[in-house]
């Protein structure tokens, strides 16, 4: 079945692209002033709004790294890349915002929503770089 001839390259990306937004999301969490994921046990909206943007903002450039480099260990690299912006992209908007550590904290959304906004943003700018 030729169909199936590129399955262990497919089941190799989707691996590396699950290990690589498993690391990043990791390490987002830990450069964040704030645990995401305890904010969200607790039913905390706010954190769950900021970490998804975060994760979607991330995984688009993953995607267009895997669609547009040469091998896997390239499109990795680019992935690192795609973290680096998204970081730097938190605190940029941490930054505007002031601190928006205690709103999240509190549960608060419109600051959330802006975080996810500007992460899914970029994330889509960072996608499209990676494709040139």
């Amino acid at each position: 079945m030729t169909s199936l001839a590129t399955l262990p390259g497919f089941l190799a990306y989707l691996a590396t692209g699950i290990l690589l937004l498993t690391a990043a999301m990791a390490i987002y969490i830990r450069v964040t002033p704030y645990n995401e994921i305890t904010l969200i046990r607790a039913n905390n909206v706010g954190a769950a709004v900021t970490l998804g943007g975060a994760m979607i903002g991330f995984c688009m450039p993953i995607a267009s790294a895997f669609a547009h480099s040469i091998n896997i260990v390239d499109a990795a690299v680019w992935s690192l890349v795609a973290l680096a912006v998204q970081i730097a992209c938190f605190f940029a908007v941490s930054k505007l915002l002031g601190d928006s550590r205690a709103a999240i904290e509190r549960g608060e959304v419109a600051g959330a929503i802006l975080k996810a906004s500007v992460s899914v943003s970029v994330g889509l700018l960072n996608a499209a770089c990676l494709s040139t």
